[in-house]
Formats: structure tokens, C-alpha cells, sequence
């Protein structure tokens, strides 16, 4: 079936917009690099860019439970599925690349994620990545059976964990997006924890999730430059407020947990409010749910 139709075979803008969107990173990393644009060293910023692109499709994987949540709307689960294995595509074309890097000497590939840490965390992430593409087809689902493939759904929250770390640590230098990416993840899964705990969250306590994401990335961020370079913890939260430089990341991650305050807000101007079934008010699910 195409990805821009729906179940019944009919023809879904939410799922075409959803798939159209995700091919264009891809194509954006392919004109760069036609054109020149990707540096001295092409390879590598493809490598970059194609992993970046996977962290940022897996935050927006996660996000579509808090967000239907938020609307109590089934609508968008049908985009799960095309996020989910877009993530795993673009963890693909990125490891592809670092094998291309290496002139695709498989053999020093593999010297290299045994000896380097975050090598190894990145190649368990894409392993995992792995088993839930290939266990994403409704034959798989229904092989399987749904208490088993929700459990191997959950591993999804390890993979990021380690996509989170990998990245943070190849970061180097500039950490900015790897604590920007760390606070959005952050932030879903405290409204996810909330969720379970106190119920439907009103537009208050959504408030009060988005801004305790925001206090984590801020705290985050200082005691990081605090331990590394040895700069003022009070400085760095000053930067914060600082914005003839750059914006820092605490803000983004503000303006992130802000679009499920808003989609709280929302709510009763989208439908009428109505109970989801169980599994939706769990959550059950996540990279490859049926769509």
C-alpha cells in the first residue's frame, strides 16, 4: 500500500504531508552535496546531517502519542509508522556513510565501534532500530502478537537513550544540540509519566511538564560546562537570558513543550471531547504502530 494512502486505500493529506516531510532532509543532504555545499569534508558532514535528522524524526516518532493525547484525537497515529521507519531509514543512510568514510573497509569498522564508546552506543541504538523496522509490517505484528510486539516497541525509549548519549558525545566541543535534543526527549517523557500518573493533564499541568523540561535542559546545560571547562555554574544559567549571541537551547525546548500546552488549549475547539480506548491512554506503541 502507498504511504500516502490511508487503511481503506484512500488517499490521506495528513499521511502524504507526513511522508513528504520526511523525505526532504534526504533530498535537501543530496542538492548540497550535488552542488558542493557540504564543506571540505562532504562525507563527514553528510554523516552529521543524515544523524541528526534521525534523532530529530525519533523526537517527532515520540511526540505523536503526547500530542493525540493532548487533542484526544486518533488521527495521528496514522503518521506513526512513516515517522518511525524514517528514523530507522535515516540511522541507516548515516551509518552507510560512515562505512563509505571508511573507504568500506568493514574490517576497521568494526575496530572502530568496538574500541571507540560511543561508536558502540550508536551501533546498539541502529541494532535496535533494526528490530523495529523489520517488525513493523502488520505480518509481523500479527506473527508476533500485540503483548509481545508492544513490549518490543518499549525498547524505544532505550534506543533513545543511547542515540541521546551517542550524540551528545561525538559532540565534542558544542554540546548546544545534543542538550537541545536531550531537554525535547526529556519533556516527552515527563508528559508521558504524568500522563500515567495523574490522568488527562489539564492546560496547567501540561504548563508545569513543559516548563520542568525546560528547568532540566537549563540545569543540564550548566553543570555540563560547569564540569567540562570549569565556567561559572551561574554564568552559564545567566547566558540564558542573553540573547545577542545565540538563542541557547533551554528555549527551544520551552517552545517544544509549548506546542502540547497548546494542543491542550486547543482541544475543545478540534471535536467534541470523548474517552480514548485503553491502549491509546497508555500509550501502547511507538516506532511502528499499525497506521
Amino acid at each position: 500500500m502507498f504511504p500516502w494512502r490511508d487503511r481503506t486505500g484512500r488517499f490521506s493529506p495528513l499521511k502524504a504531508a507526513a511522508f513528504s516531510g520526511v523525505l526532504l532532509p534526504a533530498f535537501w543532504i543530496a542538492i548540497e552535496a550535488w552542488l558542493g555545499w557540504l564543506g571540505s569534508r562532504p562525507v563527514t558532514e553528510a554523516i552529521h546531517q543524515s544523524g541528526l535528522w534521525s534523532v530529530r524524526l525519533l523526537a517527532l516518532s515520540l511526540a505523536v502519542t503526547p500530542l493525540r493525547l493532548a487533542l484526544r484525537s486518533t488521527k495521528l497515529i496514522s503518521i506513526r509508522r512513516i515517522l518511525g521507519v524514517s528514523v530507522f531509514a535515516y540511522a541507516a543512510l548515516h551509518f552507510a556513510l560512515y562505512i563509505l568514510d571508511q573507504h568500506f573497509n568493514l574490517a576497521v569498522v568494526a575496530s572502530e565501534i568496538v574500541s571507540r564508546f560511543y561508536l558502540t552506543l550508536g551501533f546498539i541504538g541502529f541494532c535496535g532500530l533494526c528490530a523495529l523496522a523489520a517488525t513493523s509490517t502488520d505480518a509481523m505484528i500479527a506473527r508476533l502478537g500485540s503483548a509481545r510486539w508492544n513490549r518490543l516497541q518499549q525498547s524505544v525509549y532505550t534506543i533513545t537513550a543511547l542515540a541521546v548519549v551517542h550524540f551528545f558525545m561525538q559532540a565534542k566541543a558544542d554540546v548546544s544540540e545534543p542538550i537541545l535534543m536531550g531537554g525535547i526527549f526529556a519533556t516527552l517523557g515527563l508528559y508521558r509519566l504524568a500522563q500515567r500518573t495523574l490522568g488527562d493533564l489539564s492546560i496547567w499541568q501540561a504548563g508545569v511538564v513543559s516548563a520542568l523540561g525546560a528547568l532540566a535542559t537549563m540545569l543540564t546545560e550548566a553543570f555540563w560546562y560547569a564540569y567540562s571547562v570549569g565556567a561559572p555554574f551561574e554564568r552559564v544559567l545567566s547566558a540564558n537570558l542573553d540573547f545577542s549571541y545565540s538563542i541557547r537551547p533551554v528555549w527551544f525546548v520551552l517552545a517544544a513543550g509549548s506546542v502540547l500546552v497548546v494542543a491542550r488549549a486547543l482541544r475543545p475547539f478540534i471535536g467534541p471531547a470523548k474517552p480514548l480506548p485503553r491502549r491509546l491512554r497508555t500509550g501502547a506503541g511507538t516506532i511502528g504502530h499499525l497506521s
